[in-house]
C-alpha cells in the first residue's frame, strides 16, 4: 500500500482532479433534466448485458455487445442537447454582469410586476431571460430594440394589437433587447396537451440553453417558469420572486451559503 502510495506523482492527482471536476460538471449540468433518467436506463442495459455474460446467455449478450460497440454514437444522439449545452457553457455571460445589487432588485421586481399585470389581465407572453448561455445563435428572427427593463415597456410589446406580440421577448445583460422571437418548439411527447405554444417553446428553448423562461397563459392568466426543460406552473407574485432571485442571482446564494 504505501508502495503504491510513494509512487504516485503529481501529475496523477491532477489527471483525477481533472477527472472529478468534469464528472461533477456534468452532474450538475444533467441534474433535474431528463438526462437521468436516460443514463439510468444505460445503467440497467449495462447491467443486463453483464448479467448476460455471466449466465452465458449468448443471443442476448450478442444483441447487446453490437449495441454497447456503438455506445458513443448511441450518447451522442441522445444526449446531443446537453452536449450542445455543455459546449455552450464554456463561454459565460452572467445575466447581471455590470449590474449592481440596486438594479439587480430593480429588473426581478419589474418582471414580477410585469407578468402579474398581464396574468390579470389574461395577456399572453413569453418572456427569455438569458443567463451564462448566449442565445444569438438560436435568435435568427426578432426586432432589435435595447430598452430598460420595465413593466410598461414589456406589457405594451405583449398588447394584443401590437406586431411584436406574439412571439417571444429577450432580456440579455438586464435590458430588453429583442422582441417578437421565434423558438424552437419542444418534440417531447410528454408534455401536457393544457400547455400552449408559449409553453412549448419555452421548454425547447430551455432544454438546450440555460435561460429562464416565463410564461402567461392567454386561456387561465396563470404565470409559469420554466428551466432546463422543467415548468414550475401557478406562480403568485412572491413565489415567482423567489424563483427568479434564485435562479438569476446564483452569487448572492453562495455567498449566503
Amino acid at each position: 500500500m504505501l508502495d503504491v502510495l510513494t509512487n504516485i506523482r503529481v501529475l496523477d492527482l491532477l489527471d483525477i482532479g481533472i477527472v472529478a471536476f468534469i464528472i461533477y460538471r456534468i452532474i450538475l449540468l444533467i441534474k433535474g433534466t431528463r438526462a437521468v433518467q436516460m443514463l439510468l436506463g444505460l445503467a440497467v442495459i449495462l447491467m443486463v448485458y453483464v448479467a448476460s455474460r455471466v449466465g452465458d446467455l449468448h443471443t442476448l449478450n450478442w444483441f447487446l455487445s453490437n449495441f454497447l460497440s456503438s455506445i458513443i454514437l448511441v450518447i451522442v444522439v441522445i444526449f446531443q442537447n446537453d452536449i450542445r449545452r455543455a459546449l455552450m457553457h464554456v463561454g459565460r455571460n452572467p445575466f447581471f454582469a455590470g449590474l449592481t445589487d440596486l438594479e439587480e432588485s430593480e429588473v426581478i421586481a419589474e418582471l414580477v410586476k410585469a407578468s402579474l399585470a398581464m396574468a390579470n389581465r389574461r395577456i399572453g407572453a413569453l418572456l427569455v431571460i438569458e443567463r451564462e448561455t448566449g442565445l444569438k445563435d438560436i435568435l435568427n428572427v426578432g426586432t432589435q430594440i435595447d430598452a430598460k427593463v420595465t413593466s410598461e415597456v414589456i406589457t405594451s410589446i405583449f398588447l394584443p394589437g401590437s406586431p411584436i406580440h406574439d412571439g417571444a421577448l429577450i432580456v440579455q445583460q438586464g435590458r430588453l433587447k429583442q422582441a417578437g422571437c421565434f423558438l424552437p418548439l419542444s418534440d417531447r411527447t410528454d408534455i401536457s396537451k393544457s400547455l400552449g405554444t408559449r409553453h412549448r417553446a419555452a421548454i425547447g428553448l430551455t432544454e438546450i440553453v440555460d435561460a429562464v423562461a416565463i410564461v402567461v397563459s392567454e386561456e387561465t392568466g396563470k404565470i409559469s417558469v420554466v428551466v432546463n426543460g422543467g415548468i414550475t406552473r401557478d406562480l403568485d407574485a412572491t413565489s415567482l420572486k423567489k424563483v427568479l432571485k434564485r435562479l438569476l442571482e446564483p452569487r448572492k446564494t453562495k455567498k449566503k451559503g
